[in-house]
């Protein structure tokens, strides 16, 4: 059986019941966007931790010129190793049948006749390619997928400068290839760059690797004191040409990864609050006002004997019931869309299988934020009633202290009506609820701002790098480092326009204990298609005996202009060398670093070498500029800038294209719920008196005038302040996304803030005319009935 409170419970939903769905809906907003953003992180990172477990992803990794296999028995004997796995691992150029444009792309050695020890493949379909097989070859599902190949279809491969007609034995995915970048390019291209895997046998012949081998993988326990493997690696390794070994966090597919986890927890961690915040405010805002209308009733229910704890707890039941809906609104969305999001992921970092992580305390979590933050809204307010004695409570509350405010001169100068007088005094005379309302609808402003700028920022971010900094139509990279004479050799390709020649160094800087693996790359003097800008996006030249690091790279060195910084030569014999840091470059891609090219050839001591060339092209020749590259054994791959732009900008609006829309629907339920509630609870205070103004001979127009200019102030007031927040929130997006891969400038354009203020004026007039409905339908005599 109900009791008597639970009947009136029911009554008190009913009546505000869509007061309590514009909360609740509020509330799923914030339920919705923690189990999406920590569902999807969670999902994400256990079918990752999955798929590398079960398919050995290795934990360390090294290359080396050429080294004998003897040397695995030295690798094994390192204390904390437990699997290691040598290859053979060479660039490649791949000619597709039907594609114009030059493709790339890397060839890994399969041991015979056993699986890999470590970085073993998931086939999805065909086989591995057997050691008799002499033509067979495996290849990566995502370029698979993109060419439409199947099991038994035929790619040639240019091998060791010999082209070779290989048989697609199988298609397969690898945990070391679960984001393939090919070079120059930065986001997937899954047409023009592939993953091949072939047989050691063959592969070893082909390039003159009997027994010896060039990359070589290391899985080691969990607990392994890796900096000190590591460090064992590259001294048994040196003597071989051993690049730095380096551990999992900068093996490229799992940095990638890695830094879509953290945007995902970042989204967790910023968006979800707002929410919670805003319908916290609204609870309190709505049983504020109810509480003061039922403050006869209150003090009644206590004369009869009800203990405040039972009158508390009867609110306390109200807001949890408000609570609930909005969970499972919220969970129900929550749920739906987490899925949608994680296949998404799991398709574009191609995963072979999808582990859903929607474990029950995830929705516990999400549900007791919500029930919390909207109890915590209403505590306030439940017992500032209860505490009064029920004397005190019968009694009507004292009426306003009504005192002059100095708005005369408005109506003196006819800038405003005595019944817009009105609506500016009320606002005036309650100045925390009139700035909570305020704050609540700045939110929705300062939420639609957070998702709008990315906009701006991606387009600042690929004028940057695709129009100011690489205004290059492509860039050719050599399987090797070749003789600074090769230029010639490019510049003669008919087409080609122009060139400008650069090399690239991997090394490790440190300024004392810290240290940071990158790759430096020098520069001719004067380049003008690809070019080092400062942080007010100027050119820097390079200069002789100076190095120019990124903003990033300096503060994670904890280095500034004018200091000196060592750096070791990895893939060389690990010499150090000092060289000063002479400017701060401006980028967002990578951690860069910048020399002059005289000054990178002179510290490698192998003489003047390049590495590529970028070169501007004539658009009418490109055709036989790609026949020719395809042609030059010696190029390992072309990275062309409008291929290039175009996926980057596709692929980053298809997900804000996205995420705006979500953002958009949810922006609009919190200017909703604040206003609505706000116009609801107003009109409920203030009915009798707008009730009393159409007595007196108001028009229902003139009437409603005095509630919608106060919700009109509320609103123009609350758009600066979102401004602000917005840009705050925008702000602490953009820290909390910042990764050593990307980073995104903080651009935010006045069509943003227009946009943003726009969306929430519609939302507002939407709401405002529901509300203006019920005022020219006000029952004059009921309202004007005295209570006894």
């Amino acid at each position: 059986m109900f009791s008597i409170l639970d009947v009136k419970l029911f009554r008190d939903l009913r009546k505000l019941w869509v007061q309590a769905l514009a909360i609740s809906l509020v509330l799923a907003c914030g339920v919705s966007t923690i189990i999406i953003a920590v569902g999807a992180y969670r999902s994400l990172a256990e079918t990752q931790s999955a798929f590398y477990e079960r398919y050995r992803f290795g934990s360390i990794f090294s290359t080396v010129t050429r080294a004998p296999k003897r040397v695995v028995r030295q690798l094994s004997e390192i204390s904390g190793v437990t699997n290691i796995e040598t290859r053979i691992v060479k660039p490649v150029q791949l000619q597709v049948i039907g594609m114009k444009e030059p493709a790339s792309g890397i060839v890994v050695s399969l041991p015979d006749h056993r699986l890999p020890l470590v970085n073993r493949l998931h086939v999805r379909n065909g086989r591995l390619p057997a050691p008799s097989g002499s033509n067979e070859v495996a290849v990566v599902e995502t370029f698979a997928r993109a060419h439409d190949f199947v099991i038994g279809d035929k790619l040639n491969v240019v091998l060791n400068g010999h082209a070779r007609n290989l048989n697609i034995v199988g298609i397969v995915l690898s945990p070391e290839y679960i984001y393939n970048i090919g070079p120059g390019d930065m986001v997937p291209d899954e047409r023009r760059f592939g993953v091949l895997f072939m047989s050691e046998t063959l592969l070893s012949g082909i390039y003159d690797m009997e027994g010896a081998f060039n990359d070589v993988s290391f899985k080691t326990t969990r607990n392994a004191a890796q900096k000190k493997i590591i460090q064992d690696i590259n001294g048994i390794l040196k003597p071989y040409g051993g690049a730095a070994a380096y551990g999992r966090k900068d093996q490229i597919s799992h940095a990638f990864l890695d830094a879509e986890l953290d945007q995902l927890q970042g989204m967790a961690r910023v968006i979800p609050p707002i929410f919670l915040f805003v319908a916290a405010f609204l609870v309190n805002m709505i049983l504020n006002r109810l509480l003061a209308l039922e403050r006869e009733q209150i003090g009644l229910l206590k004369a009869l004997g009800y203990s405040n704890f039972a009158i508390s707890w009867h609110y306390a039941k109200l807001v949890i019931a408000i609570a609930l809906v909005g969970l499972i609104i919220g969970s129900g969305f929550g749920w739906w869309a987490g899925r949608g999001l994680t296949r998404l992921y799991a398709s574009f970092y191609s995963f072979p299988f999808l582990i859903f992580e929607g474990s029950i305390d995830l929705y516990v979590i999400a549900g007791g934020l919500s029930v919390g933050a909207a109890l915590l809204g209403a505590s306030r307010a439940i017992y500032s009633v209860v505490k009064l004695p029920p004397a005190v409570a019968m009694r009507p509350p004292a009426p306003t202290a009504y005192r002059a405010i100095g708005l005369k001169w408005l109506l003196r100068f006819k800038l405003l009506t005595r019944l817009n007088v009105m609506a500016v005094r009320h606002l005036l005379r309650w100045p925390v609820r009139s700035g909570l309302t305020i704050l609540g609808v700045s939110m929705s402003v300062a939420l639609l701002i957070t998702s709008l700028f990315s906009y701006d920022s991606i387009d600042e971010m690929i004028d940057i790098i695709y129009f100011q900094t690489e205004r290059q139509d492509a860039t050719i990279t050599f399987n090797h480092d070749q003789p600074k004479s090769a230029i010639s050799l490019v510049k003669k390709i008919p087409g080609v326009i122009d060139g400008e020649v650069f090399r690239s160094e991997p090394v490790k800087l440190k300024n004392g204990l810290v240290e940071q693996q990158l790759i430096i790359v020098g520069t001719v003097e004067g380049a003008n298609l690809s070019r080092i800008l400062d942080q007010e996006q100027k050119p820097l030249s390079p200069l002789q005996n100076g190095l120019i690091l990124s903003e990033r790279v300096l503060a994670k060195l904890n280095l500034k202009v004018g200091d000196s910084v060592q750096v070791n030569l990895t893939r060389r014999d690990n010499r150090i060398v000092s060289i000063p840091i002479v400017a701060k470059a401006q980028s967002y891609v990578g951690l860069t670093a910048y020399t002059h090219i005289n000054t990178l050839n002179r510290i490698i001591r192998d003489g003047q070498k390049i590495s590529g060339v970028h070169v501007q092209l004539d658009s009418h020749k490109l055709d036989e500029v790609y026949r020719l590259i395809k042609a030059t054994p010696a190029i390992a791959g072309v990275a062309l800038q409008d291929i290039s732009r175009q996926k980057f900008q596709d692929t980053v609006e298809q997900n804000i294209t996205t995420m705006t829309a979500v953002y958009v629907g949810l922006a609009v339920i919190i200017t909703f719920g604040v206003i609505y509630n706000s116009a609801r609870i107003q009109l409920s205070e203030r009915a009798r008196e707008l009730a009393s103004l159409r007595v007196f001979g108001f028009t229902k127009g003139e009437v409603s005038g005095v509630l919608l200019t106060e919700i009109a102030l509320i609103v123009l007031l609350a758009l600066p302040l979102g401004w602000f927040l917005g840009w705050g929130f925008a702000w602490s997006v953009v820290k909390g996304f910042e990764t050593d891969l990307f980073r995104i400038p903080l651009v935010i354009k006045p069509a943003t803030f227009a946009n943003a203020s726009l969306v929430v004026l519609l939302a507002s007039v939407f709401s405002t005319l529901i509300v203006r409905r019920r005022i020219d339908n006000l029952d004059l005599i009921r309202v004007l009935k005295t209570r006894e």
